[in-house]
């Protein structure tokens, strides 16, 4: 059961440092498991990260490399060519199922769900109309599903209230047979949003607020990915992280419940650090934990995330790791597990032995790039880690340098005290970059 946050940043959660909610099943899952301090998403936004997710390749060699909208509803679809990890667990005979945002292929072509190795699909499509939490529709499997408690401005079905039950349902009915449960929440992308049972827990905490104005009925863009107005943001956004947590303890309980918890691995993490949007205030909430930057930065605060193993009589207990790992490393981990050969080609290495407290293979480095904002890349090799920005204005441009050892916070750059380390970095970043025809990189345009 692989459970993905969206913007969740690392310290929006209790354990990791969060002092104005509580998230005590997320806290309980990992002082029952392992917590890996040093996990990275695939990307700074959605697409890319999950391609990462699935594919096993970081964002320099993965097939979606950015936020690419299809309209009238979806994304530029992963081809049908690439290998995912749900079609690799199906030839083990595993039964495969995503509820949630999907992202990577609009309905009904080569990069749907149901066409890239998942039996089941309930959720949104698409990442724009996923913004909105009470949407006119959402989809299961190929069948468009009409949200009828959500015609016109109405606000009686939260999409993820359904989903979660749908989620829920699948592990029911598949307890008995081999399963992967990919579960992609929303929550708590903006806008922000959570039904007022939720809310009112957090009023008089933060009251008096700012309301956020943002897109309402009169406009053509009301539930059509733009954000809506929210009075509270705050109050909403620790509402939503509130319910993402019981949603969580809900599915750990399911599995206790149906006696398959020992046979059963549960994975928690986020697609990328904390957002600015509809409403959010991530300094307010010390979303980056100290680290600095958001999401859409190559900084740790845009991509270094939580990731909670729990997994009884096989994980040991309030454990903690450093192994430094990614999300492209969860397809190689998943084929170990399930007992199949890892294709040779990608990037990331399984983590399996770090979970049962074996000695581990590291990485040589981790490789980003991130197109938006005029290209950026960054590498982490072994305690180092090189940020090089504004790409399409200069492609050789200067790489800052920075020591995680002692700088976190990428405060000091010491890129000209240690020339030896930029040349290593600069030579993985050309080696690891790929040209890829569907997602041109800004600098591209002066070298093709």
């Amino acid at each position: 059961i692989f459970i993905m946050a969206d913007d969740l940043g690392y310290g929006d959660l209790s354990f990791t440092g969060q002092k104005q909610f509580e998230t005590p099943n997320i806290d309980q899952l990992a002082k029952d498991g392992m917590f890996f301090s040093q996990h990275y998403s695939g990307s700074t936004v959605c697409g890319p990260s999950r391609s990462s997710l699935m594919t096993g390749y970081h964002s320099g060699h993965t097939y979606i490399r950015g936020n690419r909208e299809v309209f009238p509803e979806g994304q530029f679809p992963i081809a049908d060519s690439v290998l995912t990890v749900a079609e690799l667990l199906k030839t083990k005979g595993y039964v495969t199922g995503v509820f949630g945002k999907w992202g990577l292929g609009y309905p009904g072509s080569e990069g749907d769900p149901n066409q890239q190795g998942f039996d089941e699909f309930y959720g949104y499509n698409c990442q724009r109309l996923a913004h909105n939490y009470y949407p006119y529709h959402l989809w299961n499997n190929q069948e468009k599903i009409i949200l009828e408690g959500n015609t016109g401005t109405q606000t009686n079905q939260y999409a993820p209230e359904l989903i979660h039950q749908k989620a829920l349902s699948f592990i029911e009915d598949n307890h008995q047979k081999s399963f992967f449960l990919y579960y992609p929440s929303i929550i708590p992308h903006a806008e922000l949003a959570a039904p007022e049972r939720w809310m009112e827990k957090y009023h008089l905490q933060f009251a008096p607020e700012q309301e956020y104005i943002g897109v309402d009925e009169s406009s053509p863009h009301y539930k059509n990915g733009w954000y809506a107005s929210q009075k509270h943001p705050r109050a909403a956004f620790a509402a939503m992280i509130r319910l993402l947590d019981e949603q969580v303890g809900e599915i750990r309980r399911k599995v206790e419940e149906l006696g398959i918890a020992e046979n059963t691995l549960i994975l928690f993490t986020s697609d990328n650090g904390s957002h600015w949007e509809g409403g959010a205030d991530p300094e307010f909430f010390n979303s980056s934990a100290g680290f600095r930057g958001h999401k859409r930065d190559l900084y740790e605060g845009g991509i270094r995330v939580p990731l909670i193993a729990h997994w009884p009589e096989t994980i040991l207990r309030n454990s903690k790791t450093k192994h430094i790992s990614a999300f492209w490393d969860f397809l190689p981990t998943a084929c170990e597990i399930a007992g199949l050969k890892t294709p040779k080609t990608i990037d990331g290495i399984s983590y399996y032995q770090t979970l049962i407290g074996k000695p581990q293979k590291e990485h040589e480095f981790l490789y980003w790039e991130f197109h938006e904002q005029g290209g950026k890349q960054a590498l982490r090799l072994d305690n180092w880690k090189g940020v090089r920005l504004n790409m399409s204005s200069n492609p050789d441009a200067p790489i800052a340098l920075y020591d995680l050892l002692v700088d976190k916070e990428e405060q000091r750059d010491i890129s000209l005290e240690n020339p030896v380390i930029v040349n290593a970095i600069d030579s993985i970043i050309k080696n690891e970059h790929t040209h890829s025809k569907a997602f041109l990189f800004p600098f591209e345009k002066q070298i093709h």
